[in-house]
C-alpha cells in the first residue's frame, strides 16, 4: 500500500529541512524516537544507521536519495524544496519512505509518502501525522 500525508506549519522551510537532513534532530520532533546512530551527521545517500524506539527497539534504515533545498527544479519543483527517501527493515517487514519539506509562505509544507504493508500502515500513520506536524511547528 502507498499513501500521502501532508502538514503545514509556521517553521521556515529551512529549519524544517535541517530538522530531517541531520538524524541527532530527529527525536526533537518524533518524540517516539529515543536516538539515532548513523553512519554520517547529516543526511546523504548510501547513509546508514539505526532509529532506537521503546521497548529497545532499533530499526535499521538505509538513506536512499536526497535532494537538498535548492533553485526551482525542471519539473517545476518550487525553489527552497528538499526531499529524501529512506528503506527501514524490522525482520520481514520494510517500508520504503520519500519526504520532502517545500516554502509555502513564510513556513513550510511537508509531507511523507510511505510504502509498505497496510497493517504496518495502519499503526504507524498516526504516529508519522503528529510528526509532521510537530516538524513545521516552532519548538521542535
Amino acid at each position: 500500500m502507498r499513501t500521502t500525508i501532508h502538514a503545514s506549519g509556521p517553521v521556515p522551510a529551512d529549519e524544517a529541512w535541517d530538522r530531517y537532513a541531520r538524524p541527532q534532530r530527529w527525536p526533537e520532533w518524533a518524540p517516539y524516537l529515543l536516538g539515532v546512530d548513523a553512519s554520517a551527521d547529516r543526511l546523504v545517500p548510501g547513509m546508514t544507521g539505526r532509529v532506537r524506539g521503546p521497548l529497545r527497539l532499533a530499526v535499521p534504515f538505509t538513506v536512499t536519495e536526497v535532494h537538498e533545498p535548492g533553485a526551482p527544479g525542471p519539473d517545476g519543483t518550487p525553489a527552497g524544496t528538499g526531499s529524501w527517501a529512506w528503506d527501514v527493515r524490522f525482520g520481514p517487514v520494510g517500508l520504503s519512505l520519500d519526504h520532502g519539506v517545500e516554502p509555502q509562505g513564510t513556513g513550510t509544507r511537508t509531507w511523507l509518502t510511505v510504502d509498505g504493508p497496510w497493517p504496518v500502515l495502519a499503526l504507524y500513520l498516526p504516529v508519522a501525522r503528529v510528526s509532521l506536524e510537530m516538524l513545521v511547528r516552532r519548538g521542535g
